[in-house]
């Protein structure tokens, strides 16, 4: 009989499940086998995450009865048009060439899903990039890096390194933000551990959501 684990991450991302991690709690991660669909425009990218973030942790919670699973989704969005992961090295230059130099926001909504509960959160960072130069893209299109990531970048990618400054939480844009995610876990009555600095990334320190606790 398979063990009940104590939570469930639906995700297959490698950086949720580092960043969950780093709070040191005991879960495992299961991909919740959804495909996502992103409309042309945004207006609200926040309703769109929460919408999706639901879905998955609805889906992988039909396979956990009686676990807390979690789950989260990002979208990037400039100009009111979301930016969603590029199928192919075109679509990805041509995203890092419409962000360049220019801000955007990064939305990363949070679902915990745990019986008949179901609790939703939501950060939102705004992102500025640098102004890199064509053969940087090339460099680091050729990676592969950008392939899995909406928008087609990653705020942590060496040694590309393409944002310039944001304003906000910075695990947000690496795909989950903590304290959203601390803050659910409170919300619905699980031991929330607490923040340390040992455990945190160094830019968590200066987070302003974390402050809101």
């Amino acid at each position: 009989m398979r063990e009940r684990p104590a939570l469930v991450l639906a995700s297959a991302s490698p950086r949720r499940r580092w960043l969950l991690s780093r709070l040191g709690l005991d879960f495992i991660a299961v991909g919740p086998g959804l495909e996502e669909e992103l409309p042309p425009r945004a207006p609200h990218p926040e309703r769109l995450a929460r919408r999706l973030a639901r879905a998955k942790a609805l889906a992988v919670a039909g396979r956990y009865p009686g676990c807390p699973v979690l789950a989260a989704d990002t979208v990037v969005v400039q100009r009111g048009q979301p930016l969603a992961k590029p199928r192919d090295a075109h679509e990805a230059m041509a995203m890092l060439r419409r962000l360049r130099g220019r801000w955007h926001r990064v939305v990363t909504a949070v679902a915990l899903a745990w019986g008949r509960r179901l609790l939703l959160g939501h950060a939102i960072t705004r992102v500025l990039m640098r102004r890199y130069g064509e053969e940087e893209i090339a460099a680091y299109v050729a990676t592969g890096m950008p392939f899995d990531k909406a928008g087609a970048y990653g705020i942590q990618d060496e040694p590309f390194l393409p944002v310039a400054a944001y304003e906000g939480c910075y695990c947000n844009v690496v795909g989950l933000s903590l304290a959203v995610v601390i803050r659910l876990l409170d919300r619905a009555g699980l031991a929330a551990p607490e923040p340390t600095p040992d455990r945190l990334l160094p830019q968590c320190l200066s987070c302003p959501l974390l402050g809101d606790r």
